[in-house]
């Protein structure tokens, strides 16, 4: 099949080059270079870099709605296009330059967690399972019929990072599967549920700032679905902002003020409203990560000192 393939982040990647193993890819369209976030040099995304090394014609329109672009997309007769974290919505002059249509892999069990972070969400909202749905795009927010799914548990240890990455690989033969199954017509995706539906918006920093006096458990998954991006914080004493790494719930220590700073054993914990919570690493404003009990010993913090607003 001539297929069309529209992604930007690395976790894009293994659907790409499991679908390139088996069938043409005439386009490659992913999002315009971006700066770094230091300096002022551009960097492709890592579908770009992959498509100029395999040789594959790259499009990265600032707008997916350019007219001119729409018409160069229909020009290839492609007979379908994938879509994976591509970071745009497509209108519908565009889902029309594909014969069979655009099949979307998205990272979670629609109609849960239908928007831009569904991992991310998932983890910190508590579901134990997840998986990735392979769907007909629509015009609506990831509301398309859906042709198959994989379910992926969520372990106790997740980041955000390392479950998409599972799922990243997971996905990558069930979007195979639907592209192909829509070829041949055996395709007969299914309306989504009316039932269970929740929206994943995207993380701000905001959601990322944590607030000690929440229970211990919530305090692991919203660090744990920040990671790495956007990252979870915090502020020190002085009001300077601190990223914050995964974190261990300590049930076998008492609870103390939350946000308040003590060393057991050698740990670094801090108070939250239920068991502390043992630091992993943190990163202070301008400096790189650090294991937290090194960072503690330079810091020479008061005995009382407290992270944040609790």
């Amino acid at each position: 099949m001539r297929l069309l393939f529209a992604g930007t982040p690395q976790i894009a990647i293994p659907s790409l080059e499991a679908l390139a193993e088996r069938h043409e890819i005439v386009a490659v369209i992913t999002q315009p270079d971006a700066r770094g976030k230091r300096g002022r040099a551009l960097h492709p995304s890592p579908v770009k870099e992959l498509a100029l090394e395999r040789g594959w014609p790259v499009h990265t329109p600032e707008t997916a709605k350019d007219p001119a672009f729409v018409a160069e997309m229909a020009a290839l007769e492609a007979d379908a296009a994938a879509v994976v974290a591509y970071g745009q919505i497509l209108r519908r002059e565009l889902l029309d330059a594909a014969r069979l249509g655009w099949v979307n892999l998205h990272f979670s069990l629609l109609p849960a967690w239908r928007g831009a972070a569904p991992v991310q969400r998932a983890i910190m909202a508590g579901d134990e399972v997840t998986g990735a749905s392979a769907f007909l795009l629509d015009e609506g927010m990831d509301t398309g019929p859906i042709i198959g799914t994989v379910t992926e548990p969520i372990r106790r240890s997740d980041t955000a990072g390392t479950l998409l990455e599972r799922l990243g690989e997971l996905g990558a033969p069930l979007l195979v599967q639907a592209i192909e199954a829509l070829g041949s017509g055996a395709a007969a995706p299914q309306p989504q549920s009316a039932d269970g539906v929740s929206h994943a918006a995207k993380l701000s920093r905001d959601d990322a700032y944590v607030r000690w006096d929440r229970p211990a458990h919530v305090v692991d998954r919203q660090i744990r679905g920040c990671t790495p991006a956007p990252g979870a914080w915090t502020t020190l004493p002085d009001g300077s902002p601190m990223k914050l790494g995964p974190v261990k719930v300590r049930e076998d220590l008492p609870g103390t003020v939350p946000g308040q700073i003590s060393e057991h054993g050698g740990s670094v914990v801090v108070g939250t409203g239920g068991h502390p919570v043992e630091l992993s690493w943190v990163q202070p404003s301008g400096k790189g990560q650090t294991p937290a009990d090194a960072w503690r010993r330079g810091a020479r913090l008061d005995e009382q000192a407290v992270l944040g607003d609790a």
